[in-house]
């Protein structure tokens, strides 16, 4: 699956205009950005924004494998409106019971919809929160690229090793 947020780029617009089943050329995936095996370990996966995208490859996957890799997901978004796969990610959490959704927002005040979520950006306290020992899970983050570049200080601040954790950031997009 190809996932994109509709931006006003020259790129984006050659795209909405495009008819369902043009020819399209596309270079990837790159790299190895997958769920690790060691299923004692938990994965704690922190996305930004479109950085949804290939956490939700991976929990889809653990999802219908039955993968016994326990799952927490922290999503953050500004608000409701703008977390794509959401609704989705809500019914596998139904589906599996080695996988938890987090929401978190950043921006409520330009939401039309309610909210009983976690607001404000994923720290150390909200982690804690949610995840008994901050040590010993991997951690994976995606998004944009100063979200991921803050989300490992934060990790490493908080004193999770570096050799735990994942990062793709999602740049140009």
């Amino acid at each position: 699956m190809l996932c994109t947020r509709m931006r006003d780029t020259a790129f984006k617009r050659v795209c909405k205009k495009m008819s369902i089943g043009s020819p399209l050329s596309i270079e990837g995936p790159m790299g190895s950005f997958t769920l690790h095996n060691n299923t004692a370990r938990t994965a704690i996966l922190i996305a930004g924004g479109i950085g949804i995208t290939p956490f939700r490859s991976m929990i889809v996957n653990a999802t219908r494998t039955k993968l016994a890799n326990r799952i927490v997901l922290f999503y953050s978004n500004h608000r409701p409106e703008d977390a794509a796969f959401f609704d989705e990610l809500q019914k596998l959490q139904n589906e599996n019971k080695n996988f938890k959704l987090i929401g978190v927002m950043t921006d409520m005040r330009k939401s039309k919809r309610a909210w009983s979520g976690e607001t404000g950006y994923v720290d150390k306290a909200m982690l804690a929160r949610h995840v008994p020992e901050l040590n010993g899970p991997i951690y994976y983050v995606a998004g944009p690229p100063a979200m991921v570049n803050g989300m490992k200080t934060t990790l490493i601040t908080a004193g999770i090793n570096e050799d735990d954790i994942r990062a793709e950031d999602f740049s140009g997009y």
